[in-house]
């Protein structure tokens, strides 16, 4: 019988028809390298999760097999989830100078100290079993963020990472442009893209621009500025910190992601402050307002974050004053359009001014659209195709974007996360799917709160409790105390005590014809308190609050 010839798998974890939790599988016979290992921020249904990171069952299967991680950048949704899984995964990882300086304190703070970092420069190469990972330098909304060109014996893999094309980026050299049309001269097998912002049409516009609207807002601002962004957007907050530069004002970071990264991209040489600019937030009352601008998070109306708590006058070191300024450069995630709105309503409330998006160009995207897209899909001229980074939408797309260009629809694959795709140097298909989904962390838990536990918050959420209990004998089952009937979240007892009587008495009836019958199994007592109260309180009310029976024993 002739033995098969391997072939080179392309596995995605995460990041396929969802934004965020990106995280890509690349396999050929014993050798498995990861690209990227990010995490997302929960839906509305997620109640109490903190965040979602990719289901790695696949990779703890095959942990002997993984020769390295290889990161594209340090944004959250592409370096979130390492915390989390190095310690169940010991794998070393290669990232440029700032991107692995993020993972570092990140994994610091989480107490793992022992992680085997590796920086690893653009336009440098790097061999992980049988894999030679080039490294090429890209612009994006953080320094040094990379695409990475995969050389396997089967052939060459494109993966762009996220990335724009900015002609005039804050620091740095500009995109490699050559070195993508080199690869498309030699022949690319796969090429992997972004397809984030494949809906917009024409160019992102460059960082640049942000800066010259920054100086004209700060050059007629008579109060206090607070500007509210992403925290790992360096290339922003130096911008910001120039604008209060030129206008003689002092700068206060704050917000616990905020002040890290800050400190991270300073000790690195990635964010230029003159010295003297930068000072604390409880020496802030030394200035008059005017002389001060605050850098926050808070830009996603996250609910923690500090302008949310500055919105809702729950910040313990600072306090919104009548005729501050608040810049909210940021776009909301898809998602956080409610907690952003509701966010810029309460600071209008609370007497400041605020400028956002749809007021000024106080925000450029980070990622390329469809003009910028053509161009990278001409110089890599790919034998097959996979859109990546992008919710289901904007998968389908990029996929007509390549068709449009020329590009054959059979190969073009659109995948979903767990989807095995295998290639050899002339054929790709669709072959199988490995274990993938969403695994979620509330507070220290990973992975211990399921669908059943989320059904139960939703439904404590939407209509309450309801806590019977019951004290009875050991020997005959006999009702010695109660039904005592405790109501949360359902209704408000004191101006419901007809109710509550008559639902004690529902159970009472219950409990009397148990004690007639002889019944004392607790499984078969606590179903019928429950079935008989539920349909009471249904016919009653119209409501169906979670109902806990609780027996206990003398």
């Amino acid at each position: 019988m002739a033995k098969k010839a391997p072939k080179l798998k392309i596995i995605p974890l995460g990041g396929l028809c969802e934004i965020g939790k990106n995280m890509t599988v690349i396999e050929y016979k014993n050798d498995i390298i990861v690209i990227d290992c990010g995490m997302s921020f929960p839906g509305d249904e997620m109640l109490g999760i903190d965040v979602v990171i990719p289901d790695v069952s696949y990779l703890e299967k095959n942990k002997d097999k993984i020769k390295g991680i290889i990161l594209t950048h340090g944004h959250e949704d592409h370096i979130g989830s390492l915390p989390y899984i190095l310690p169940n995964l010991s794998i070393p990882i290669y990232a440029t100078k700032l991107t692995i300086g993020l993972v570092e304190y990140k994994l610091k703070d989480r107490g793992i100290n022992n992680a085997q970092l590796n920086i690893v420069k653009p336009e440098q190469s790097i061999k992980l079993g049988c894999f030679v990972i080039e490294f090429i330098r890209t612009t994006h909304s953080i320094p040094d963020s990379v695409a990475l060109a995969i050389h396997t014996p089967e052939g060459l893999i494109v993966h762009t990472g996220d990335f724009k094309i900015d002609y005039t980026p804050i620091k740095g050299d500009t995109i490699n442009l050559h070195k993508f049309a080199e690869l498309g001269k030699k022949g690319v097998l796969v090429m992997m893209a972004d397809s984030t912002n494949v809906e917009r049409k024409g160019y992102t516009m460059s960082e640049s621009t942000v800066g010259a609207t920054f100086k004209n807002i700060f050059m007629t601002a008579k109060h206090r500025i607070i500007v509210a962004t992403f925290a790992s957007n360096i290339h922003r907050i130096q911008q910001i910190i120039d604008a209060a530069v030129m206008f003689n004002r002092k700068v206060v970071i704050s917000g616990r992601s905020m002040v890290n990264v800050a400190k991270v991209a300073i000790e690195l040489g990635y964010l230029d402050v003159p010295e003297g600019t930068l000072i604390d937030i409880r020496d802030m009352n030394k200035y008059s307002t005017d002389e001060i601008v605050v850098i926050t998070t808070g830009s996603q109306g996250e609910p923690m974050s500090a302008l949310s708590r500055l919105a809702s006058s729950d910040h313990r070191k600072m306090a919104l004053l009548p005729g501050d300024l608040v810049i909210i450069s940021a776009t909301p995630i898809p998602g956080n359009e409610k907690g952003v709105s509701k966010v810029i309503n309460q600071l209008f409330k609370k007497g400041a001014e605020v400028i956002y998006e749809d007021l000024a160009d106080v925000h450029v995207s980070g990622h390329a659209c469809q003009e910028e897209l053509k161009l990278i899909h001409s110089l890599i001229k790919p034998k097959f195709f996979i859109p990546v980074h992008g919710e289901y939408r904007h998968l389908i797309r990029h996929a007509e974007l390549a068709k449009e260009l020329g590009m054959d629809e059979d190969n073009i694959f659109i995948a979903k996360n767990g989807s095995v795709l295998e290639f050899t140097n002339d054929k790709g298909r669709y072959c199988s799917c490995v274990t993938a989904g969403k695994v979620l962390v509330d507070g220290l838990g990973v992975g211990d709160v399921g669908n059943i536990v989320l059904r139960d918050r939703k439904h404590l959420s939407e209509d309450g409790l309801i806590v019977v209990v019951v004290t009875i004998t050991k020997e005959e089952g006999k009702v010695i105390s109660g039904p005592d009937i405790i109501s949360r979240g359902f209704v408000y007892v004191r101006e419901s005590e007809d109710l509550m009587e008559e639902a004690r008495s529902v159970v009472k009836v219950v409990l009397d014809e148990c004690e007639k019958n002889n019944i004392t199994d607790w499984a078969t007592l606590k179903t019928r308190i429950k079935d008989a109260l539920r349909d009471f309180l249904y016919e009653k009310i119209k409501r169906n609050p979670m109902i806990l029976p609780i027996i206990m024993e003398v």
